[in-house]
């Protein structure tokens, strides 16, 4: 999939094409690396939530909401939540940006229904079986490789989850891993 949004941008006949397609490869960029919802990307200001230095993302948490003292939810609290991302990812918003100054402050303003559509056809042309081919997969994917390589409450963190409970469904393994950790771990 990652290769399919490269290609499509690389790929751009003219200018504006790849201006137009670099703000989708870039969007698609954020989603694979941050685990974040497609709402969380799409609210991100390139201007101000991207430390470019460290490597981070400000994104602001959405799904979270407080309770008065009876459980009744109150109004919409919105944290955010710093998320480290590859260096490569920060280098390519920075570099789009070089070439293309006049997308400053609205380069992932970008209609969600048109997202998805494009989405769906470089998922198509990747040959991403249904039921996988949305943006939350990407959401799922990155939970999962966190998952196996940090503590699960950086997980929590790192994908805004309020309850570690929301974070562990993707800690479970199947049989045949189960089993290679333990062959590792010398247990059998």
């Amino acid at each position: 999939l990652v290769q399919s949004f490269q290609n499509w941008f690389d790929e751009s006949p003219t200018e504006k094409t790849r201006r137009i397609r670099g703000r989708y490869w870039l969007t698609f960029l954020l989603l694979r690396f941050t685990g974040a919802r497609i709402g969380e990307v799409l609210r991100v200001n390139d201007m101000t939530d991207i430390d470019y230095r460290n490597a981070e993302i400000k994104l602001v948490t959405l799904k979270r909401h407080s309770r008065d003292a009876n459980g009744r939810r109150k109004v919409k609290v919105e944290p955010t939540r710093l998320v480290p991302v590859p260096p490569s990812v920060v280098t390519e918003v920075g570099t789009f940006l070089a070439q293309f100054p006049q997308m400053r402050g609205k380069l992932f303003k970008l209609d969600q229904g048109n997202f998805r559509r494009t989405f769906y056809e470089r998922s198509e042309t990747a040959r991403i079986p249904k039921g996988l081919n949305h943006p939350h997969a990407l959401r799922h994917t990155r939970a999962i490789e966190l998952t196996r390589s940090i503590p699960l409450t950086g997980v929590q963190g790192i994908l805004g989850h309020s309850s570690l409970n929301t974070t562990a469904i993707y800690t479970r393994l199947t049989n045949h891993e189960t089993k290679q950790l333990m062959r590792n771990a010398g247990l059998i």
